[in-house]
């Protein structure tokens, strides 16, 4: 486990020949104009490489979801740069935002159609998908028969079906309960490892950041500002209850809180 790290070029924190999939350059997000502005994100300058697993903290106001709007493609910066390497990312979000009327299959299908996928590649692909979530047995269930966590498996499926190498998260399971939000900690971990996809994790749960994180990059609140960045030094698989993932915790959630008063 690392301390803070200062608000420093991210080249000093990996090699310089390490792909990069992702890098904000100063980027700055305001709605609206003149003296009624807001500024949501305020230079924000931050490097992801390939395959790594970053997580973002921050309390309510922080901008988090507005930078992943602006790296998804969904909206563009006041200011700065945002470069992504290789295809569009994909992007889950809270809710599954699943198509009520079509059943599991279907709606993992759904981006693959949209490439232009035969009839017989988008099956076989969807079985793929669908293994690789666990999720075989229920392919012709419609989304109102299943659990919250099995919904929000069938929208990290779809999400997967995207192929998109940039997977950004958007507090998926923050809806779940304590239990089911570990078994999706580990069957995301496990997805990670076996894809080599590179995620942005968005939550303001920092034990579940330590708990999935390579990294844990921590935000100040109105404007969002980087404040502050973790390496997360844990071997894995890590249990969100242990002694090594609080003590970490409770550090980045001390300086979270300096930060929340400095904002005040």
């Amino acid at each position: 486990m690392s301390a803070a790290l200062p608000h420093a070029p991210l080249s000093l924190l990996s090699p310089s020949s390490t792909p990069v999939a992702l890098r904000l350059d100063g980027v700055t997000k305001r709605h609206g104009a003149g003296g009624d502005a807001v500024v949501a994100l305020d230079t924000m300058s931050f490097t992801v490489k390939k395959g790594e697993f970053v997580c973002v903290v921050g309390a309510s106001g922080c901008g988090k979801s507005t930078m992943l709007n602006l790296v998804a493609g969904l909206d563009t910066p006041s200011a700065g740069k945002v470069t992504v390497a290789g295809e569009r990312p994909a992007l889950m979000f809270q809710e599954s935002a699943l198509f009520p009327w079509l059943s599991v299959e279907e709606n993992v299908a759904f981006p693959l159609q949209m490439q232009g996928l035969s009839r017989k590649a988008r099956a076989a692909r969807v079985a793929e998908l669908l293994r690789l979530v666990h999720l075989e047995k229920f392919a012709h269930r419609r989304p109102h028969e299943l659990s919250g966590g099995m919904k929000q498996r069938v929208a990290l499926a779809r999400a997967l079906a995207q192929q998109a190498e940039l997977l950004l998260m958007d507090e998926p399971f923050a809806a779940l309960d304590a239990m089911m939000r570990d078994h999706l900690h580990s069957e995301l971990e496990a997805l990670w490892q076996k894809t080599g996809l590179t995620v942005v994790f968005v939550t303001h749960n920092v034990r579940e950041a330590v708990r999935l994180g390579d990294r844990v990059l921590l935000l100040s609140s109105r404007p969002g500002r980087l404040v502050a960045e973790y390496q997360v030094d844990l071997d894995r698989p890590r249990r969100i209850e242990s002694p090594e993932v609080a003590r970490m915790a409770r550090t980045i959630t001390d300086r979270l809180l300096e930060a929340a008063r400095a904002a005040a």
